[in-house]
């Protein structure tokens, strides 16, 4: 049977009241994929001959997010008829005269892992099974269907915790809710299960008791790692899978030769990558689908967000999203880089420095309390604390050119549109306007004046008066002294 042809259903109608938000539960993230991506990614790995997806609450949210993540899955819609069996009826249906086998997931079930679900295949096709479901073992089964197995140990019944009796709410071993089950014997006993039950619903889990009366096998695979069966109905359980799924990601860089020092801070989403020889440091983020290339330094207390950090950077104490950081560049510490950030190789971008869609050429500095947006930036310049590159007149954006090894002195602010050619200087405290040509030095200086007495006239009973008058007293008693000494 190792050539049956597979089909998966994945059961996403639910509303999930005990999550207590506007978005559907399908769509919480962990990882940065939402709960149904995890279960998607999975299942696609198995290689089905088709995907259906069954959607109802918020469902244009929910297909929306499913057709992003798997573009050629089938999207099908319950009816106003409740439960897990008739979301599996509508699917079937849409399947036609499908004969092999169906997988059913549940997309709230978001840490199942390829190799459970190979065993769980391998399982039901060495035994010919109707149904094979997937289980595990917990200390604590409130809120689980319970597995109840028969004398000769195969299962018997699934029982739902509302319709349990205290024996059977008792039994540790729960329903994960993953089954796979061949295509005709499911299609003919879900036309046989009703909706007599406390929830009203029709029950997926009824169709074992159906086959088991019907002399069919039904076989079960406990799940060797209990946080593989793992649901998430409420943001407690949310946060959980969260952790598990992280501490899974962490491992396996670690394990692709990362450093990561301290795991329990460090949160790694699943579409992130890492190369050999990269150092996390603690209270870091690599999220979404940054990557960050051998003998990078990230860290500590960086969140670095669809990111592509090159060879042998360091990047310390940083918020950065949409960036692109060199070879060997250095950023932060306490930097922001917002979309649209390129730094050369070679280059930096230092304390307090805010960037936004400007590209830093190759060892350019932009070392401390500056602010550049909407820049080009060329090779070996460097601008001095305080630079701003002033680009918005409050109507428009404008795009201020640097070119190669150009020097700004302190404070400057570069008033968009405006370009400095290449090696020109400009001084402390310029702000420049217009056009600077290559090789010349800017400034734009006043001369300094002094209004004696301003203070006593204007700020009269201030501290600053006081001061003023002290420091008076103090020169004419110097001045009496001094005119003592020369007598």
């Amino acid at each position: 049977m190792t050539g049956t042809p597979l089909a998966v259903i994945v059961l996403a109608a639910g509303q999930g009241t005990r999550m207590k938000s506007t978005l559907p539960k399908m769509l919480h993230q962990i990882g940065g994929r939402p709960l149904i991506g995890h279960v998607l990614a999975t299942a696609g790995e198995l290689s089905p001959e088709s995907i259906t997806v069954v959607v109802r609450h918020e469902r244009d949210l929910v297909a929306a997010s499913v057709v992003a993540a798997v573009p050629d899955a089938r999207v099908v819609d319950q009816d106003d008829i409740p439960g897990t069996g008739r979301a599996v009826q509508v699917a079937l249906d849409a399947l036609g005269a499908f004969e092999g086998d169906v997988l059913v997931l549940s997309g709230d079930v978001p840490l199942l892992e390829t190799d459970a679900l190979h065993d769980l295949l391998a399982t039901h096709r060495q035994t010919a099974a109707g149904a094979t479901l997937l289980s595990a073992l917990l200390d604590d089964a409130t809120g689980y269907g319970r597995v109840v197995r028969g004398e000769d140990g195969s299962v018997s019944r699934i029982v739902e915790q509302k319709d349990a009796t205290p024996d059977e709410a008792a039994v540790r071993e729960i329903n994960a809710g993953v089954y796979v089950f061949h295509a005709p014997a499911l299609r003919a006993h879900l036309a046989q299960v009703g909706t007599n039950n406390a929830q009203g619903e029709m029950y997926l889990t009824d169709v074992v008791g159906l086959m088991r009366e019907a002399s069919l096998t039904v076989s079960a695979t406990l799940a060797p790692d209990a946080s593989t069966a793992l649901g998430v109905n409420d943001r407690v359980q949310l946060a959980e899978a969260a952790r598990i799924l992280n501490a899974r990601i962490v491992r396996h860089w670690q394990l692709e030769g990362a450093t990561i020092l301290d795991p329990a801070t460090t949160w790694i989403d699943a579409d992130a990558s890492l190369a050999a020889d990269v150092t996390v440091l603690p209270g870091s983020h690599i999220l979404r689908a940054t990557t960050v290339a051998s003998g990078a330094i990230i860290g500590p207390d960086t969140s670095l967000v669809d990111c592509e950090v090159g060879e042998g950077a360091t990047v310390r104490r940083t918020d950065a999203t949409l960036a692109v950081i060199g070879a060997g560049a250095t950023v932060g510490p306490f930097a922001y880089l917002r979309p649209g950030t390129e730094l050369g190789a070679a280059g930096k971008i230092g304390t307090f420095v805010e960037t936004k869609n400007s590209v830093i050429g190759e060892r350019s500095k932009v070392p401390h309390l500056s602010y550049i947006g909407d820049t080009t930036i060329g090779t070996g310049v460097n601008l001095g604390a305080g630079a701003i590159t002033a680009n918005y007149d409050d109507v428009t954006k404008h795009r201020t050119v640097i070119g190669d090894e150009v020097h700004s002195g302190s404070h400057n602010v570069f008033v968009a549109p405006v370009r400095i050619g290449d090696g020109a200087k400009t001084g402390a405290g310029a702000v420049i306007r217009k056009d600077v040509p290559p090789g010349a030095l800017a400034i734009s200086v006043a001369p300094q004046r002094n209004v004696e007495g301003w203070v006593e006239q204007n700020r009269p009973g201030t501290g600053a008066a006081a001061a003023v008058a002290k420091a008076r007293s103090a020169q004419k008693a110097d001045d009496g002294a001094q005119e003592e000494e020369d007598r």
